[in-house]
């Protein structure tokens, strides 16, 4: 039977999973190396979860950009020179 994580070994997981590179490292090691199951379970889906939102920023990133040069365009502003 495995070890049960405790509540300070969760929030403890949760807090370092926040820390933006540092966090998606562990994350990594969590989901493929994690000997608790129930851990390497969740690091998987917070993976996924991750993911899901860096591509929908990139997506959104990407929206607004074209946006904004379109109305700088029409407006008669030239942002290459």
């Amino acid at each position: 039977m495995e070890n049960e994580m405790t509540l300070v070994q969760w929030v403890g997981s949760l807090i370092l999973s926040c820390i933006p590179c540092v966090g998606l490292i562990l994350l990594i090691v969590w989901a493929v190396s994690s000997s608790n199951s129930t851990k390497k379970t969740w690091a998987q889906a917070m993976l996924i979860v991750q993911v899901i939102g860096i591509v929908l920023c990139i997506v959104l990133y990407a929206i607004c950009g074209a946006a904004l040069f379109a109305a700088f365009s029409a407006a008669g502003y030239s942002l290459i020179g």
